[in-house]
């Protein structure tokens, strides 16, 4: 589903401005042993795996790869085509010359993206998993945020799906040789249906399985319930049949569930909408249909106090049964090698939760990696500062801003008044051009030119000290042209078995060499390795920020609002110090040229008296020269169509 349908409804939205809660956590205790399948359940008394340290210092970048799609070689892209018509990528599709290819873009962690068990339509009865009911998976290959079961991985993805979880730990210990980190998805807000884990630690048990079904709400209930009626099946739009039409035995209209649960986007009714997430059911966090909290509150200056504080609070405390749960199945994650995880749709979970949840992960990996999908700004210092939030999604700010500049909609200065506000908290902002969610670039409905994102790239990676992350075949300009089934073109799709052009051709029948890729393709993906190789490791992109676009547009009349210009520094004094000016062109016909104007202000900072110096191109081999008169720094740019220049100052002549 895309992020403007994800913001569309959010029935505990007062629930999350609320003060903070005190809430209650259980100590930490052993979940039995695990099938022999299964990595140990985490214990408190006993010591935890010793996480793994990658070597890398700079700038994260993550690279999210939709795992089935990755390594998928088949070309047929039938609508609603099944796996055998259309393929599906494994996890031995990710080989050490496929992690190399990753890493050459500058990449210190990859989101694993749909590993978590979740509903699909195939087969594996033989394995002992129940077949998912078509009434309840949206596309063939179901969503990957309708999860089943969160002990397990998605057996799609497995050469031996009896063996899944082993290939999926070697992939984990694969991509750690490579030196770079694992993330996968935790989706808090709600799980599939028909939720039922098979490989679950002994002594825990399943959500919902101990809940009071007769009452609407009680609060170590699991779920929401609609007492006294029975789930319907949306009323399908006349545009839609349930796998596209082909016949399959449990496509009848129906699916048992009695009583009703809340729909996972909180809708209440029996029957829910057809644009509702009818796929997943809610889970109940303590937070009453009023909306209103059932358990205590956090004291108010938990926002300025650490993680080791926060884990303490909540030692000895009473807490709701899905908090628990969530907890157990974090840790076991944790413990099994993953590195960090990406939060589905966190706002729709009180922050009070994350405070427990992101503390105990602390506790047991300081360093893990926790990135949270948020869209509300007036959330993000709470999530940030009270849920523990490692980094948030710069969507409604930043990127929602950039597209538009990518467009020729909106002026670049809008980029300036974004970076201004989130200053406090833009170390925590990740960066984005693409992901699942969102239109490729190269699709008509977007931008209709991977170019376009060139310049756009340029700033997004440089102009803070935020993670970038890149979706796979952003850096090759795949256009999610494909009809794949359940989803819509221009978003490659998350619901069905699907071939992804561009992104083969880079592959090149296992190569991942590029071989296959056109010459601009091909220039694209040299484009993306040596920008984001830079952004990975520059010292100044851990420094300041300095804009240049006021100074420039209010004094230089051949500066526009289709330029964007800043500086990136470390002080002089400081070792690796490093001056950098960056300036790009968004307008995909004219060049630019310009003097562009380095002010008084940053002149004093970087310690330069008037004379010339020497400005070294940092993605390019180009040169230029910065010359100080009267305390002021100008710079000759000529900048062709979507282009970007990246020039460190270098020595005075």
């Amino acid at each position: 589903m895309t992020t403007q349908a994800k913001i569309k409804t959010n029935p505990f939205r007062p629930c999350i401005n609320l003060l903070l809660v005190a809430f209650a956590a259980l100590s930490l205790t052993s979940c039995g042993q695990p099938p022999a399948e299964q990595a140990p359940a985490v214990a408190e008394a006993e010591p935890a795996v010793e996480p793994f340290k990658a070597s890398r210092h700079g700038k994260p970048v993550v690279y999210q790869v939709f795992t089935r799609l990755f390594g998928n070689t088949n070309t047929s892209n039938q609508p609603w085509g099944t796996l055998e018509q259309n393929g599906v990528g494994k996890f031995n599709d990710f080989t050490d010359e496929a992690l190399a290819g990753i890493k050459a873009l500058g990449t210190s962690h990859i989101w694993y993206t749909g590993v978590p068990h979740h509903a699909v339509i195939n087969d594996y009865t033989a394995y002992g998993i129940s077949l998912d009911d078509p009434d309840v998976v949206k596309g063939r290959a179901g969503s990957p945020y309708a999860v089943k079961d969160y002990y397990s991985v998605n057996p799609d993805l497995a050469e031996d799906p009896a063996n899944r979880l082993a290939e999926f730990k070697a992939l984990v210990e694969r991509t750690h040789k490579h030196d770079m980190q694992v993330l996968i998805d935790i989706v808090p807000n709600h799980v599939a249906r028909d939720y039922q884990s098979l490989a679950k630690p002994a002594g825990l048990s399943d959500f919902g399985a101990n809940d009071d079904s007769r009452v609407e709400y009680q609060r170590d209930n699991n779920f929401y319930y609609v007492p006294g009626q029975p789930f319907q099946v949306p009323a399908w739009p006349d545009s839609y049949k349930v796998l596209g039409g082909e016949p399959h035995p449990l496509a009848d209209g129906r699916f048992s569930e009695n009583p009703a649960k809340w729909t996972g986007n909180g809708a209440r009714a029996a029957q829910p909408a057809f644009d509702d997430w009818y796929e997943t059911v809610k889970i109940n966090y303590g937070v009453r249909p009023d909306g209103s909290y059932d358990f205590d509150r956090l004291p108010a200056d938990y926002a300025d106090k650490d993680w080791q504080a926060h884990y303490q609070f909540w030692q000895g405390k009473d807490v709701p049964d899905s908090w628990q749960k969530f907890r157990d199945i974090t840790l076991y994650w944790l413990n099994f090698g993953v590195d960090g995880f990406r939060y589905d749709m966190a706002e729709m979970v009180p922050v009070e939760f994350w405070s427990y949840l992101n503390s105990h992960i602390k506790q047991l990996n300081p360093d893990a990696f926790l990135l949270a999908e948020v869209y509300q700004p007036d959330l993000y210092r709470d999530y940030i500062k009270l849920g523990l939030m490692d980094y948030l999604y710069d969507k409604v700010e930043f990127y929602d801003s950039l597209k538009l500049v990518m467009q020729g909609k909106g002026p670049t200065s809008a980029l300036v008044a974004t970076q201004q506000r989130m200053g406090d908290i833009e170390q925590h902002m990740l960066h984005f051009l693409e992901n699942h969610d969102e239109q490729r670039i190269a699709s008509p409905e977007f931008a209709g030119d991977a170019r376009k994102g060139m310049p756009a790239m340029v700033v997004s990676a440089l102009i803070s000290t935020s993670p970038t992350m890149l979706y796979f075949g952003q850096d090759v300009g795949e256009p999610g042209a494909e009809n794949a089934g359940f989803g819509k073109p221009s978003r490659t799709s998350i619901f069905d078995y699907i071939g992804v052009p561009h992104h083969q051709r880079w592959m090149n029948d296992g190569k991942f060499d590029g071989g296959a890729l056109s010459a601009d393709e091909a220039a694209l993906r040299d484009f993306y390795v040596r920008l984001m190789q830079f952004s990975a490791t520059a010292p100044a992109l851990m420094g300041d920020y300095f804009e240049l676009h006021s100074a420039n547009l209010a004094s230089n009349s051949a500066y526009s609002e289709q330029q964007l210009a800043f500086a990136r520094y470390t002080g002089p004094q400081q070792q690796n110090a490093q001056q950098l000016l960056v300036v790009s062109n968004f307008s995909s016909e004219q060049a630019a040229e310009f003097e562009l104007i380095v002010p008084a202000e940053l002149i004093s900072q970087w310690q330069l008296s008037d004379g010339n110096y020497s400005l070294a191109g940092q993605l390019t081999d180009s040169m230029a020269e910065l010359r100080v008169t009267n305390g002021v720094g100008q710079v000759n740019i000529a900048l062709p169509p979507l282009g970007s220049v990246v020039y460190r100052v270098q020595y005075q002549e």
